[in-house]
């Protein structure tokens, strides 16, 4: 899921008007004479997350985060000579309809990158083909270790998957981790009720936190699995009150988690509920009358103390009613992180888009280092971020509060 003064780039790009190109249309410039009268090239940033459904205020929040770094680029004029354009489509959280939003995106010549999705199924659907059609993909949200590093990374065998994939968010091994050791080392619980919703994401997550719990000495007292579709857990909120259980660890959303919590707090099991990045959300608390005091991580420092992230946030609030949610700020840097991609590949083409802009934006993403909204934002051999910084949350009077951040690495 984060200085930048004016949040501008500081590579220099050679000045001269744009011509079109293979990737990108070029339109009259209408701004009296900003680009020297010449002409525009408009270069499409494609994004991808669910903006209906159950998981819409995530996605939402990321589009709108996407949308105001493209419209901060242009009223700066990052790139000289170029306009970007967003084009947002709904993946309503489903695999197939992420997958034939990655064909759109693919056969419109004028994407040269898509930022998303927010869900980790979904993006094991879109892999592939950007890969294939070499479409830079940057997710600010996907934390699945495997998209990056395959199945074989828990063997320590670690392999790139696609050279087009990227991410701002760190993987469920960091987060895994960090939660468990935060857990049993600062919150002092040693047993543990462990639940999954099943989904790539969930299941990932739930499996890194028991590895590194029990090695430190925790104990799983019980394990469940639940549909995350479900809203009534009875059953479950049943066989937890049945155990010596100190806290549950639960891997999954927040649609689910907060009745989830609710009906095992209901059931006389009055004990912490914990989980990921995707259970923290503001509806969390919303959803659940029994939410205090329960326990969440998230990737990243909180946005709201960051020094880097103040502008960002002023832009934010001005500009849109819905709240920049979790992923807020890691989208903005993922956008930009194309943004200057493109800058890199237009100031070594002599001021030009390249005919090849796909091919030489996915070339730059290599060598792309700022200063972003959430911190020092580069990519690693798998295209994995380099700020692994992780950060525990509690629920305090129905709002999450930071209780402690780290530069977490796996163990």
């Amino acid at each position: 899921m984060r200085n930048r003064s004016a949040l501008i780039l500081t590579t220099v790009l050679t000045t001269g008007a744009l011509t079109l190109t293979a990737c990108g249309s070029r339109d009259k410039d209408k701004d009296s004479g900003d680009n020297g009268g010449g002409d525009k090239t408009t270069v499409t940033i494609g994004f991808d997350a669910p903006l209906t459904g159950d998981l819409s205020a995530l996605g939402i929040g990321m589009r709108n985060s996407a949308e105001l770094a493209v419209k901060t680029a242009n009223k700066e004029k990052t790139v000289d000579g170029v306009e970007f354009k967003l084009q947002p489509l709904d993946d309503q959280a489903q695999p197939s309809v992420g997958g034939q939003n990655a064909q759109k995106f693919i056969s419109n010549k004028d994407v040269v990158g898509v930022i998303g999705p927010l869900n980790s199924s979904v993006s094991q659907s879109m892999q592939k083909p950007f890969n294939d059609a070499n479409l830079t993909q940057i997710s600010p949200a996907n934390t699945g270790t495997e998209l990056t590093q395959g199945d074989g990374w828990k063997k320590g065998d670690k392999k790139r998957q696609f050279k087009t994939f990227f991410r701002t968010a760190t993987t469920d091994q960091v987060q895994g981790q960090f939660a468990a050791q935060y857990l049993y080392q600062k919150a002092k619980i040693k047993k543990v009720y462990l639940i999954d919703d099943q989904k790539t994401y969930g299941a990932g997550l739930a499996a890194s936190f028991k590895d590194t719990f029990t090695d430190l000495g925790g104990k799983i007292v019980g394990q469940d699995h639940v549909n995350p579709e479900d809203r009534d857990f009875k059953s479950v909120a049943s066989k937890v009150k049945g155990t010596s259980a100190e806290a549950v660890y639960y891997g999954g959303e927040y649609p689910a988690a907060a009745p989830l919590s609710q009906q095992i707090k209901e059931s006389g099991a009055d004990i912490p509920f914990m989980g990921g990045d995707g259970m923290k959300s503001d509806e969390f608390p919303k959803l659940n009358k029994k939410a205090e005091g329960d326990l969440g991580t998230s990737v990243g420092a909180p946005v709201e103390e960051l020094p880097s992230a103040k502008k960002y946030i002023a832009e934010y609030n001005k500009n849109y009613k819905e709240n920049m949610e979790t992923y807020g700020g890691g989208t903005y840097d993922a956008t930009w992180a194309l943004i200057e991609a493109v800058k890199l590949a237009v100031s070594e083409n002599d001021g030009e888009l390249p005919d090849d802009a796909r091919e030489k934006v996915l070339a730059s993403m290599s060598k792309v280092k700022f200063d972003g909204v959430t911190g020092s934002v580069s990519f690693d051999e798998y295209g994995d971020t380099t700020n692994t910084m992780m950060t525990a949350y509690e629920i305090k009077n129905n709002k999450w509060e930071s209780k402690f951040s780290e530069a977490y690495k796996p163990r």
